[in-house]
């Protein structure tokens, strides 16, 4: 029977990362994998969502110039846009193995099962650890109602080799909003169904409402206090029953009502490890409730966003508590979060709830449509939102919707985490003009 130090089921970005930083401190490492090489990021998920998104950004910087340099706005090909995707998502599994293999990991191909604390079966041949890390991942969750066979997931959405002409996203989540903002950007008539008023719940309310008004102006037809109750395939369409008692007859329908954690199979019940329809359960040390079992990544059940380099940095933190060159609980820095649509709404610390709940934060709202770096790009819907701590002068929170969101939370997360006054900020001299010049007036 093979024997290890450490058995990692998954090679998502946070298992990979724990497997080779493992390895380089010695320890015989085995990584086992049921799907698809790399997991749901580069092959199904934020990597080729972001290729798509790309193009939906060029085109979005040339609407913007049309007549002011630019005659006309081209279409999107789908068909091309995916052959291109296809590049850079077919050569993962592959590439994901050799780069184990070549480190010196053995790779484990099949569904793992735990037989004892000790021991997982995987196409029925035993496999023994001293230590094991779970970090299985999630999937998409699929509501529960007639007619649900008939759903398609955002797998299905980023692997389609035809748009369809109409759409139905239901969820008001980030995955919803994403791939709906993509179809309607490449041609598609799109609907989305959400249960109440408020969608992207974790994000500022004025911003997302600022989005979802640009969203519609493109073309997104949105249906707030409503919900699918009934799928019904009619020929080569399907037939969507609402709460309403309306229906829409539509090509395709998508469910992004959220994700749910991979843990069926494993035998966790047996073994004694809890869990929850949320994920599973762990100490602040990545532990769960039997003594040599991890876990990390989109399989938790945690507060934290469940993002992939969230998992990449649990995955580099267990690496160092098994290995002994780390004793201490995990310590996360302030977290961004982004949703890739158009404009980019990206975020990082305090919203301004925490302003209406505590009296020590104060926050600031911009708008930069009329700044010069956003001017001269004829960008009509910048705005920014910026939360400070009174007492300290410190910032605390940001919120940006705009092009360039991405690049100016990344500034922000910085100067957070690193609690920069906003005197060092303007110690600081930056390209101009660029977004980074900016941050001297913005904080």
């Amino acid at each position: 029977m093979d024997k290890f130090d450490v058995i990692i089921i998954g090679s998502g970005p946070g298992g990979m990362a724990a497997a080779y930083d493992l390895a380089t401190e010695g320890k015989k490492i085995a990584v086992v994998e049921a799907d698809l090489w790399g997991g749901t990021c580069p092959n199904r998920g934020c990597d080729p969502k972001k290729v798509l998104y790309g193009a939906v950004e060029a085109r979005d910087r040339l609407a913007q110039l049309k007549n002011k340099g630019f005659d006309a706005v081209p279409n999107l090909n789908w068909s091309e846009l995916m052959a291109f995707k296809e590049t850079f998502t077919q050569p993962v599994p592959v590439e994901q193995k050799a780069g184990l293999t070549s480190a010196g990991i053995q790779t484990i191909t099949g569904k793992a099962s735990f037989k004892d604390t000790h021991t997982i079966i995987v196409e029925n041949k035993e496999y023994q650890s001293d230590q094991f890390i779970l970090a299985t991942g999630q999937r998409p969750a699929i509501l529960d109602i007639p007619g649900k066979e008939n759903f398609a997931t955002s797998t299905d959405f980023l692997s389609m080799k035809e748009l369809p002409e109409k759409i139905v996203f239901v969820g008001g989540g980030y995955i919803s909003l994403e791939l709906a903002n993509i179809a309607n950007s490449c041609g598609s008539e799109v609907h989305l169904l959400h249960h109440n008023e408020r969608p992207l719940k974790g994000f500022d309310e004025d911003m997302t409402r600022y989005l979802i008004e640009n969203l519609q102006n493109r073309g997104i037809h949105f249906h707030f206090n409503e919900s699918a109750t009934a799928i019904t395939k009619k020929e080569e369409k399907f037939e969507i029953t609402l709460i309403s008692q309306e229906t829409l007859l539509v090509d395709q329908v998508f469910c992004a009502t959220g994700r749910i954690p991979n843990v069926e199979g494993l035998n966790l019940e047996k073994i004694g490890v809890d869990y929850t329809h949320k994920g599973i359960k762990v100490n602040d040390y990545l532990q769960t409730s039997v003594e040599n079992i991890y876990a990390l990544g989109d399989c938790l059940q945690k507060n934290n966003p469940k993002l992939t380099p969230v998992a990449s940095f649990e995955g580099s933190y267990l690496a160092k508590i098994l290995s002994g060159t780390l004793d201490e609980s995990i310590d996360y820095p302030t977290l961004p979060t982004i949703i890739f649509s158009s404009p980019k709404l990206a975020q990082v610390g305090l919203t301004d709830k925490a302003t209406q709940e505590h009296e020590n934060y104060e926050s600031e709202d911009l708008d930069l449509s009329k700044w010069f770096t956003y001017k001269h790009l004829n960008e009509p819907l910048v705005k920014a939102k910026i939360i400070r701590d009174k007492t300290t002068d410190l910032l605390v929170g940001a919120t940006i919707l705009g092009n360039e969101a991405d690049q100016l939370i990344n500034m922000f997360t910085l100067i957070i985490n690193q609690k920069l006054s906003s005197e060092k900020v303007n110690e600081m001299i930056m390209l101009y003009p660029t977004v980074s010049s900016d941050l001297s007036y913005l904080y």
